[in-house]
């Protein structure tokens, strides 16, 4: 088995562990599942064993995001538009999630590579406690104040449709925080087949709902978003299930055996929090920039905007589904300080990320106008046509650069940095991000075309900034110089 081939001499055997099967829910020849197997092993493969489920969920996932903006293109730009609006707040919702599972998941990758199953499920249970209450938080804190927000924010006339899509959203809050937190503990514990049932589930159905629920049931804009909420509702159930009532994961949910612990709280938000707060600047960002795109532009621009980074959205697939695994690697090696697995992890990742990041480039390129020919087939979106072709052409130049941030902030979740990670993406987004768009766009007078170059430049000096930060780290770890 794989899990034999990594064994440290004075360790616990990997057999030791007694826990269900991936597969089938029993236990296999040595005791330990199939996925924690992999996850131990050759770190290479398992990037690659835990990768390609998470590309096939994540480009469905990816895919309802086309789908659901190809149904809403139908009602018009304003629509749109206020899909744009709206995204850095579902963005925040889904840095939220993403930030907990991060913390909870990386937290329970160490305690695999630590041969602590008690521990791995310990830190579920907190982890998902902490997401009860934000969500609670968030959903009240945002529902009672759509109305005025998107006025705030300069939607104009796209304010109201916003606002109506906006609090469906915002009331499906819990299962979006809880779908992503399960997501993420089932590849924390390198069961990144089940993640994609669940993510690849929702996604269907999602796409199946949205043009019963826009046009059939003519619930307009507001019939996407429940679509969104109820596909992620089921997702959610069938995760609950795994987890709660069959317990036939590695870690499973028990709330009668929750026994508080300051410590793993701790934990879990030294790397949650900041894990949270990068999604959180690049949802500020997503503001900042469409207050830009008002003022060189307009509203269509804001459209533009959200349309084409949909499109980059699933070019990133592949390389965000390796990151998650370089998270679960890097942590499991770091737990069994098997710290020259992290150089081969990261290294490896990087040079596959770089040759997928070049065919993406070119593919979106070459077929910028068929895509924006399915985001511009009505006439009330036609005349976006043009201008969603050169938001493409100039994203081609995005891919390339993504690898060496996305990576390096991998690496350092995995090992329980999340405050270095979260400085790389402040650099990136934030400082580098808004800095140069501001002034592309605005002080060299470029337009709309400036923002989009100015996001092209201030994601690459801000990723080459996070790769020059992880070699040295690893470097570090290599000569017993970094804890």
């Amino acid at each position: 088995m794989i899990g034999r081939g990594c064994r440290r001499e004075g360790r616990p055997e990997a057999d030791a562990l007694n826990v269900g099967s991936l597969e089938t829910g029993t236990l296999d020849v040595g005791g330990q599942t199939k996925g924690v197997e992999t996850l131990l092993g050759d770190p290479k493969s398992a990037i690659l064993k835990l990768s390609a489920p998470m590309v096939v969920s994540m480009l469905l996932l990816s895919l309802y995001n086309i789908v659901d903006a190809f149904w809403v293109a139908g009602l018009g730009s304003d629509a749109l538009a206020a899909i744009g609006f709206v995204f850095p707040f579902y963005f925040i919702s889904l840095g939220i999630a993403n930030g907990l599972g991060v913390g909870g998941g990386s937290a329970i990758s160490r305690r695999i590579g630590a041969k602590d199953k008690t521990g791995a499920e310990s830190v579920a249970q907190h982890t998902m406690v902490i997401m009860a209450v934000a969500a609670v938080v968030f959903t009240f804190s945002l529902y009672l104040s759509s109305d005025r927000l998107f006025v705030l924010l300069g939607a104009g006339s796209a304010a109201p449709l916003a606002a109506e899509y906006a609090k469906v959203i915002f009331a499906g809050t819990i299962f979006i925080l809880f779908a992503n937190i399960a997501y993420a503990i089932l590849r924390g514990e390198g069961d990144a087949k089940r993640a994609m049932y669940a993510m690849g589930g929702a996604s269907l159905i999602n796409i199946i709902l949205d043009p019963i629920f826009i046009y059939t049931f003519d619930w307009g804009i507001k019939g996407a978003a429940w679509a969104t909420v109820l596909s992620i509702a089921f997702s959610s159930a069938v995760m609950f299930r795994w987890m709660v009532i069959k317990k036939d994961t590695y870690v499973s949910l028990n709330a009668h055996i929750f026994s508080r612990d300051g410590d793993i709280a701790r934990e879990i938000l030294q790397v949650g929090v900041p894990a949270s707060f990068e999604f959180v600047s690049i949802a500020l960002m997503g503001i900042v920039i469409n207050f830009i795109i008002v003022a060189v532009s307009s509203t269509d621009g804001v459209a533009i905007c959200s349309v084409g980074m949909r499109v980059v959205n699933i070019g990133m697939t592949p390389l965000i589904a390796m990151s998650t695994a370089v998270i679960s690697v890097s942590g499991a090696a770091f737990g069994a300080k098997a710290f020259e697995k992290i150089e081969v992890a990261h290294l490896y990742s990087v040079k596959t990320g770089l040759l997928v990041a070049l065919l993406l480039s070119g593919a979106t390129y070459f077929f910028a106008p068929q895509i924006a020919a399915i985001f511009s087939y009505s006439d009330a979106s036609a005349s976006l046509a043009p201008e969603i072709i050169t938001f493409l052409h100039v994203m081609c130049f995005f891919y390339p650069a993504i690898p060496l941030g996305i990576f390096a902030a991998a690496v350092f979740q995995g090992v329980g940095r999340g405050k270095t990670a979260l400085a790389i993406s402040v650099l990136r987004t934030v400082v580098f991000n808004i800095l140069l768009v501001t002034l592309f766009a605005i002080g060299l007078g470029w337009g709309l075309p400036g923002v989009w170059w100015g996001m092209v430049a201030g994601n690459l000096l801000g990723d080459a900034v996070g790769y020059i930060w992880v070699r040295i780290y690893v470097g570090n770890l290599l000569r017993g110089a970094a804890f």
